[in-house]
């Protein structure tokens, strides 16, 4: 399985690729979640994603502008997952419309992909007020539309943005610091998962930005 094939990356931004051997893949398994039926073949994205902007089963509806659903290629191999949509998502109906998706795009650049050949989606759909961390009942009734669009998607491999979605699909109460740098699989189709920061992290935390990297060299393997 070749996601980011060699011909795709970019030779003058990884210099070095004898390092990347075969990494050892830790298994997760799956959380389930009730909220929704397994995806059916006549299924698409465009009705999920209309059942989702109608959807008041939280309160979060009532304080959205409008649900950021996803973005992006349907047929992408590689699948990108962050934790929940910020203000300036909320105002567009995109993931990562501001400053925070202008250093995706360059991460992506960095890796020889441009955003149009990914999908790009949210665990939660709605904005949290003042960015507060979600509620448990919160991520219950809105994590089944995630669960749908990566069955609908199909990817090769999952790249997870922040600890909230990375626990939720790892099913783990495990710290994102112990979580990243490490490769996993998700659900029945054992798709590769990494996890790295939120970009939104590495703007405020510069710091963290040489192991985001680290993190995101290892999508190379698949």
């Amino acid at each position: 399985m070749n996601v980011l094939k060699i011909e795709q990356i970019n030779p003058m931004a990884l210099p070095k690729l004898d390092y990347l051997t075969a990494m050892g893949i830790q298994s997760w398994q799956q959380r389930q979640s009730a909220a929704l039926p397994d995806a059916q073949p006549t299924e698409n994205l465009i009705s999920l994603c209309t059942t989702a902007a109608h959807c008041t089963a939280c309160s979060l509806h009532k304080t959205r502008t409008q649900t950021v659903f996803g973005a992006g290629n349907p047929d992408a191999d590689l699948m990108i997952i962050s934790d929940a949509p910020g203000f300036y998502e909320d105002q567009k109906g995109e993931p990562f419309a501001g400053q925070a998706g202008q250093l995706l795009n360059l991460m992506l650049r960095a890796i020889g992909l441009d955003r149009s050949a990914v999908y790009i989606t949210t665990l939660l759909k709605c904005r949290l007020p003042d960015n507060r961390d979600p509620l448990i009942e919160e991520i219950n009734q809105c994590s089944a539309f995630l669960t749908k669009q990566i069955a609908l998607i199909q990817p090769k491999v999952l790249l997870v943005f922040g600890q909230v979605a990375a626990q939720q699909l790892l099913n783990t109460q495990t710290p994102l610091e112990q979580l990243r740098g490490k490769s996993y699989t998700y659900g029945r189709q054992n798709i590769p998962l990494i996890v790295t920061y939120h970009p939104a992290h590495l703007l405020l935390n510069p710091r963290d930005k040489r192991n985001a990297w680290q993190d995101l060299r290892m999508l190379i393997i698949y």
